[in-house]
């Protein structure tokens, strides 16, 4: 006996989101779709205007960060050098110093992710670094240059600090230097190194 057709499928509704057009390329007579969506909309981008900017918030402050805490630099030029910090600029970074005097790091700003705080603390006290801001750390905008003349500046020498800003910097560690004792003073002065057998998450700064 012949086996039972299967009874035949009703017509189901075609997705509305797909639609083949066919039509014939070349000389092969090859079949070309093309896909079509329905029912669906498009999603605006929504753009942010340039003009529309977000106020820039203070980032908290890690635990044990305070105004006089001496911290260990972990990248950057100095990396590995132990600064004190003064305060929080409206950036969110740090304000460190050295002071320049005592181990050659100058005014700088500091991401606190790339810092160790330390239990050794420095006093303040008699300093003021109420006129640095982000402002004091710009650069100032050289003047556009031929590429001739770069090449013969190759050799020339790099700009370095004003005298403005290098009286101001000594003006300004006067305070610090003299809230520290010689202690504190060959603790700065070290460099911080691992040597073999020295676990970070084991030290106790």
């Amino acid at each position: 006996q012949a086996a039972p057709r299967r009874p035949a499928r009703p017509d189901t509704e075609r997705s509305a989101t797909l639609l083949s057009a066919v039509g014939t390329m070349g000389k092969a007579g090859q079949a070309r779709q093309v896909f079509r969506t329905f029912g669906q909309k498009k999603k605006n981008s929504l753009k942010v205007k340039s003009t529309e900017k977000k106020k820039t918030q203070s980032q908290k402050l890690k635990k044990g960060l305070e105004p006089g805490c001496v911290l260990i630099l972990l990248a950057g030029r100095f990396r590995g050098r132990r600064v004190v910090f003064l305060k929080q600029l409206e950036s969110g970074r740090l304000l460190v110093t050295g002071p320049y005097a005592v181990n050659g790091v100058p005014l700088r700003r500091v991401n606190q992710r790339m810092c160790i705080a330390t239990s050794t603390k420095a006093d303040l006290k008699g300093a003021d670094f109420v006129s640095v801001d982000d402002k004091y750390f710009a650069r100032e905008a050289a003047a556009k240059k031929s590429k001739k003349d770069e090449m013969f500046a190759a050799g020339a020498s790099k700009s370095s600090m004003s005298d403005e800003k290098k009286a101001g910097q000594k003006k300004m560690d006067e305070a610090v230097v003299k809230g520290l004792s010689t202690d504190v003073k060959s603790y700065l002065k070290a460099r911080f190194s691992l040597s073999s057998r020295m676990y970070p998450h084991e030290l106790k700064f």
